[in-house]
């Protein structure tokens, strides 16, 4: 989950990296450092964020044509300078995502060999055994390639020799990487947005290559040693979607980003009169006719959205769908029907869980994948047979938003066409279905004038340690997402349960001091919903409830309530979002945390 860049061109490429660490702090922000070559290795590490790392790096004004830089998220060994990337030995630097399997065999065989390691991690172990063939002669290149071959484990790195100022060499394994091709230089980084500064023309490197980058030229091997050419693509990203612009956070950005990223999601729908499969690939119909039954794989927040979709589908498509937290699905003996159309779900598209997951669902005989993802160019979309790609924009917040809302959006579209294949939707119900996504944007923009009772809600969380979120049905999950929203950002511990199973264990928190919040729709379960805040409301529980404008519900002391402008009908989760996301959001301005870079998390899981 750290963040690399690179970069050899024909002037100095410190500020170069420099601002490309600033944009992918989202990825790890333990740690920070800096490597040029300017007639010797130069380095510069910081236990501080990005922003002290450049300002050490304008004291001694670092300079160089060639360089690595790594901002890091801490796997072995402790956040502390010693720990920071890059590693040096001898004249060799190297930066590295993922993890090192084998590091503690490594690290006993280089000690054989007369090294000395002076860090707990296992990237150390990379920058003496490139060392170590380089000393067996050859070029930068070769022992790169040499050394990822004795590596186990997941991997990205950058590496520059001191004796070899014209070059930098990558290699991945499991972690993603990308070249980026410049006018006067050429780059690479974990992700596009480090690099649009620079460039718009990306190469995405496959599993296994490595390549040599110099400043007019690109040399890239596969995994097998084939030289191979990698196509060039543009990147449809701006540099302005990834500034923060008037907002005071990333994530406060985002949210009010919703509805243009929804609709941006729905616009092959928006003026349509069907929803044909074809939205999933070319494919898809065939693909899902042949389909009974789905499997989901996803963690976190889009193991949330997942959770919603299987309402969706086992609702409006009859067709049974299992949810599985993909961290946990590879772990445990499964029995795996050929049939079930496996649907891995990412913002990132890196998660290396899900990926992982989903080699495991193929390995057991599932055939057909469709990724649910954010990033077009990701190792999971890459993978799957089937894709949706939810163009929410860049994420930089680490705490998702807009990027789940996008998810939403996609698994109704897919269910939709699931049911429609299956003889389950009618065109009347289609139609129904179609105009209301059309109405979901402007339904979503209502939903923000309850911002302002929000605020006034979120002041008096601040003050709490704990809260608890209900939900019942579909909403179950949107209060899980609440409360994951909530301990992510302003660190109050919350739980989310089904409301139903409150008298089976979590009434008993239930006081004055614990704050309740219950998502109340105007659905099928609301009466049994409203049993349930009874049930709270006698033991003296603060009640705090979403309910739709025309649910049948008064607020009264000990009982406080916004109402969401529009009633969605089963899109209902998609508009019960948002108020959530800003109570999490504003509890955390009021205890003055690190909104986008809360503690201990970064924003792509590219490690196990």
């Amino acid at each position: 989950m750290c963040g690399i860049v690179g970069a050899v061109a024909q002037h100095n490429v410190v500020p170069i990296l420099l601002e490309g660490l600033k944009r992918l702090e989202y990825r790890g922000y333990d740690s920070a450092g800096i490597a040029v070559v300017n007639g010797k290795l130069e380095r510069l590490r910081s236990t501080g964020r990005v922003s002290e790392l450049a300002q050490l790096a304008g004291g001694r004004r670092l300079s160089g044509s060639i360089g690595i830089a790594h901002t890091r998220w801490a796997t072995h060994g402790a956040p502390s300078e010693k720990n920071a990337h890059p590693h040096i030995s001898g004249g060799v630097s190297v930066v590295h995502n993922g993890i090192i399997e084998n590091h503690d065999e490594m690290r006993r065989k280089l000690r054989v060999k007369g090294y000395a390691f002076v860090s707990d991690t296992d990237t150390e172990v990379i920058a003496h055994l490139v060392h170590s063939h380089l000393a067996a002669g050859g070029s930068l290149f070769e022992a790169v390639r040499r050394s990822v071959a004795e590596l186990a484990g997941a991997f990205a790195i950058a590496v520059v020799n001191e004796i070899d100022p014209a070059r930098l060499v990558v290699a991945r394994m499991g972690a993603p990487l990308l070249l980026g091709l410049g006018e006067s230089g050429n780059f690479a980084a974990s992700d596009a947005s480090a690099l649009v500064q620079v460039t718009q023309r990306m190469i995405y490197l496959e599993e296994g290559d490595c390549a040599e980058v110099g400043v007019e030229s690109v040399r890239i091997l596969d995994a097998k040693g084939r030289a191979v050419e990698r196509p060039v693509q543009l990147s449809q990203l701006s540099p302005t979607a990834v500034e923060l612009g008037p907002h005071s956070h990333y994530m406060q950005k985002e949210i009010f980003e919703q509805p243009m990223a929804v609709a941006n999601t729905l616009e092959r729908v928006t003026n349509a009169r069907a929803v044909p499969p074809e939205l999933f690939g070319a494919e898809a119909g065939r693909i899902f006719g042949d389909t009974e039954a789905v499997l989901i794989l996803a963690c976190g927040t889009s193991y949330h959205a997942g959770m919603v979709a299987r309402y969706w589908l086992e609702g409006l498509a009859g067709v049974a769908c299992n949810v599985e937290i993909a961290s946990e699905y590879r772990y445990r003996e499964s029995v795996p029907n050929p049939k079930a159309l496996v649907v891995a779900i990412s913002q990132s598209g890196e998660t290396a869980d899900t990926i992982a997951a989903l080699h495991h669902a193929r390995s057991l005989g599932h055939r057909h994948c469709l990724s649910i993802c954010n990033v077009p160019e990701s190792a999971l979309v890459r993978i799957s047979d089937l894709k949706f790609l939810t163009r929410a924009g860049p994420e930089i917040g680490v705490a998702s938003t807009k990027a789940f809302t996008t998810q939403l959006a996609a698994l109704v579209l897919l269910a939709m066409a699931l049911a429609k294949l299956r003889g389950r939707l009618s065109p009347g119900r289609e139609s129904e279905l179609l105009q209301t996504l059309r109405c979901l944007p402007s339904m979503l923009t209502n939903v923000f004038q309850v911002e302002p009772v929000i605020r006034t809600w979120a002041a008096k969380f601040a003050r709490h340690h704990h809260a608890l979120f209900l939900g019942r049905g579909i909403h179950y999950p949107i209060a899980m997402e609440g409360a994951l929203k909530l301990k992510e950002i302003s660190y109050i511990h919350a739980e989310a349960y089904a409301a139903g199973e409150l008298k089976h264990g979590p009434l008993a928190l239930v006081d004055q001091s614990m704050p309740v919040v219950a998502i109340a729709p105007r659905d099928a379960l609301l009466e049994k919903l409203k049993s349930n805040l009874q049930e709270v409301r006698a033991r003296g529980g603060e009640l705090h409830v979403m309910a739709d404008e025309d649910t049948q519900l008064t607020g009264g002391d000990g009982l406080h309530m916004i109402r969401i402008p529009n009633h969605a009908g089963i899109l209902s989760p998609i508009l019960h979002t948002i108020p959530l996301q800003l109570l999490a959001y504003h509890a955390a301005v009021e205890r003055g945390t690190d909104i986008d870079k809360p503690r201990n998390l970064a924003k792509s899981v590219t490690v196990e």
